[in-house]
């Protein structure tokens, strides 16, 4: 009885913890400095984690100073997992094409190299379909042509502990109280946060 017992609580455990992880998805996006992207999705409900890295790009495992450089072909990207009961993946991307500018290519404001270009790394056939059709949708809201560039699923390489939780950790920093402050004010006044 008690060996069944045991199993019943190993099986149930099991199960429970499939169960989380069907609740889990990832979304893997780069709309300019990584710091950016990450405060955008911080904080929201149905997001687990968001972790800003590099993808996209040949060298395996870059720094974040190869990277700066234009040279290695990644993009500073966020990887955000996300409950998709919570918040469904086209809400994601929705909020992407708010969050920064899709028009400019190889640019985001002062932040100007192939590093910081627009880009949705589709992690499933179903995404990239959601994404190529968020892409058509969204447009309508902008008068010049978007130019993000959507992909298949390509290895993520985390960035270096001091860009993690960067907006959290540095409230005060310069670019955090000129750039994203005011992109995170903006953002949550259209969404009336």
């Amino acid at each position: 009885m008690r060996h069944f017992l045991l199993l019943t609580i190993l099986a149930l455990g099991a199960s429970m913890c499939f169960a989380e992880t069907m609740n889990e998805e990832f979304a893997v996006l780069g709309g300019g400095c990584f710091w950016c992207v990450e405060a955008v999705y911080q904080g929201k409900p149905g997001i687990k984690s968001v972790v800003s890295g590099y993808a996209a790009g040949a060298n395996p495992n870059p720094t974040y100073e190869e990277v700066c450089t234009g040279k290695t072909g990644h993009a500073e990207v966020v990887k955000i997992a996300f409950d998709p009961s919570v918040i469904p993946y086209d809400k994601i991307i929705d909020l992407f094409w708010d969050a920064h500018d899709p028009t400019t290519l190889n640019r985001q404001g002062a932040d100007r190299g192939t590093q910081y270009r627009s880009i949705i790394i589709a992690q499933s056939p179903a995404q990239r379909v959601a994404a190529e059709t968020a892409k058509t949708s969204a447009q309508a809201r902008f008068r010049n042509p978007i130019v993000t560039e959507i992909i298949d699923t390509t290895e993520f390489f985390p960035a270096e502990s001091y860009h993690q939780d960067f907006t959290a950790r540095n409230p005060n920093h310069p670019y955090v109280q000129s750039v994203i402050a005011p992109k995170l004010e903006k953002l949550n006044s259209k969404s009336g946060e």
